[in-house]
């Protein structure tokens, strides 16, 4: 038995979720990393996309809160989405929930069903988040669920210049631009 104080202090380790809910499928894959920065959210969709890219979809709709590290204004993060559309051929369009509003994301739901499994658990390792998490259910089916193990130390910075080339990828909404954002590849997939 593990034994805890009532109040621990911090750990030395942190986990950070990530999740992708599939609507048309209802799978769910959890990522979990080190610290939630743009890239993690980069190497995410990658990692994702690797285990699901046979599936035929030419068109990625990814819903989103408005949150520091994924707006549709910051940098690294259009950076990473740009890239992520380069190399998986996809045509992603980024839907943003209005503020206060991602409540009505279906993935924040799958979120507090993890919280359920790991209520009143000691987080004290990967192997006990992983194994929490495998225990959730989400339509009647378990997760998929993976690490990243990158620390993520340093991003590069977006330089203007850089900027000015990732705006020229972005088809943003003439009545939503903050908050519908397209993004077309440079070679679309399977043609």
């Amino acid at each position: 038995m593990v034994q805890a104080w009532d109040h621990d202090p911090p750990g030395s380790d942190k986990l950070v979720p990530f999740g992708v809910l599939e609507l048309t499928t209802g799978l769910l894959t959890l990522i979990f990393g080190t610290r939630e920065c743009s890239d993690f959210w980069g190497d995410c969709m990658t990692l994702w996309w690797e285990g699901v890219r046979s599936r035929g979809v030419r068109r990625l709709v990814v819903y989103l809160d408005n949150g520091p590290r994924n707006s549709g204004v910051t940098r690294k993060f259009l950076r990473r989405m740009v890239q992520f559309a380069d190399w998986s051929g996809l045509e992603v369009w980024l839907v943003y929930y209005p503020p206060y509003h991602s409540k009505y994301n279906p993935v924040e739901r799958c979120r507090s069903s993890l919280q359920r499994k790991w209520n009143g658990v000691l987080l004290k390792c990967w192997n006990v988040v992983r194994v929490c998490a495998l225990r959730m259910t989400w339509n009647g089916k378990h997760p998929s669920v993976q690490h990243i193990e990158n620390p993520y130390d340093h991003e590069e910075p977006v330089t203007n210049a850089e900027m000015k080339q990732i705006n020229a990828r972005l088809q943003r909404s003439e009545t939503l631009a903050k908050y519908h954002i397209i993004i077309k590849p440079l070679k679309p997939r399977g043609r």
